[in-house]
């Protein structure tokens, strides 16, 4: 475990070699699932590459020296980072050559031009690069194209197809895997974001390998809607259309942002999906797995419901998982995914 993070050594080694071979590149885009590591990984190589007095590993800050001490007090001069202000949607351009009054004379390209203050190197930390517009990636060019002696780059973003041409081409991609559930159970108990263990596996079943996804997915309304979904799951009389409006209800009320609504469908899909493989599970084994809420719907459906064709419905689960990764209408996702499965119980 690398500077206490979980799940990246991996990628650490990998740079650990690159510093030892004098290969480290300029400009380097890290890439995986939002809420994996990737922000606190860069910030711990920044430190690392920044301290005046590293010993054999050069991935090992000493933590004492000038360096060390102004990157952990928040105030490194060779240290710069920029990221999405909250209002906007993408990038803007001022950030990187100033504003208009100040163009080339502040920023993040005037800045990482300057000489290091403290001797070593400059490095420069970009979050949210998913969102860079075309005029601000352009702006960066030169930079990229020419990076000054003893600098580097860092850009933090979730998918290289995501990337302009612009920046994808002149960065070094660094790939991050999700976190195993292990892992993410663990940091979630670590942190104090969940006090008991249960219920960090159980969120970290969830959590698609990201802790910003399990930390989403604690929200206590979440799981009293599962309590409503396992019910009508669980019923022996289908109502799609009832069952259609309370899934688009609630997915609406996960935020403005498309972004936050389909991922709340894609947890609602998951919890269906666990329901009916539990189902499949049942009708094998001849009991039910699973927290109690679990085991009582399992229990029920087994009653309830004329077994065969729950892996027609875990089936209809993934293919509206599908579409919602495909950026359909969630609204037509939604409705087609509650009639597939309410025809499946209605003719088992």
């Amino acid at each position: 475990m690398w500077q206490g993070i979980l799940g990246h050594d991996d990628v650490a080694e990998r740079f650990r070699t690159a510093i030892r071979r004098s290969r480290l590149a300029s400009t380097y885009l890290f890439v995986g699932p939002a809420g994996i590591g990737k922000r606190r990984f860069a910030r711990a190589l920044a430190k690392a590459l920044l301290c005046q007095d590293a010993g054999a590993d050069p991935l090992e800050p000493c933590g004492r020296c000038e360096s060390c001490r102004l990157f952990d007090a928040g105030s490194h001069p060779d240290l710069d980072l920029v990221g999405l202000p909250k209002d906007k949607s993408t990038l803007p351009l001022d950030l990187f050559i100033g504003d208009k009054e100040h163009r080339n004379q502040v920023g993040l390209c005037h800045r990482i031009a300057l000489r290091p203050f403290l001797g070593g190197r400059k490095v420069a930390i970009i979050d949210d690069a998913d969102y860079f517009s075309q005029e601000s990636a352009n702006c960066l060019l030169k930079t990229l194209e020419e990076p000054p002696p003893r600098s580097l780059m860092i850009l933090l973003g979730t998918s290289p197809s995501k990337q302009l041409p612009t920046i994808r081409s002149r960065s070094q991609v660094v790939r991050f895997q999700p976190l195993s559930p292990e892992t993410v159970a663990e940091i979630l108990l670590d942190t104090g974001i969940v006090a008991d263990r249960d219920q960090a596996a159980r969120l970290a079943s969830y959590s698609e390998g990201s802790v910003e996804r399990a930390r989403e997915i604690a929200d206590p309304a979440l799981w009293r809607f599962r309590a409503g979904l396992l019910d009508d799951l669980s019923s022996a009389r289908p109502n799609p259309v009832r069952l259609a409006k309370a899934i688009q209800t609630f997915v609406d009320e996960a935020g403005k942002e498309a972004s936050q609504r389909r991922d709340r469908l894609r947890t609602i899909a998951a919890f269906a999906e666990e329901f009916y493989r539990g189902l499949m599970r049942a009708e094998v084994q001849g009991g039910a797995n699973g927290d109690e809420l679990l085991q009582i719907s399992l229990s029920n459906a087994q009653q309830n419901l004329v077994p065969g064709r729950a892996g027609d419905a875990l089936d209809a689960c993934l293919r509206a998982v599908e579409h919602v990764d495909r950026n359909a209408n969630l609204g037509l996702v939604i409705q087609r995914w509650c009639e597939e499965i309410s025809d499946c119980r209605a003719r088992i």
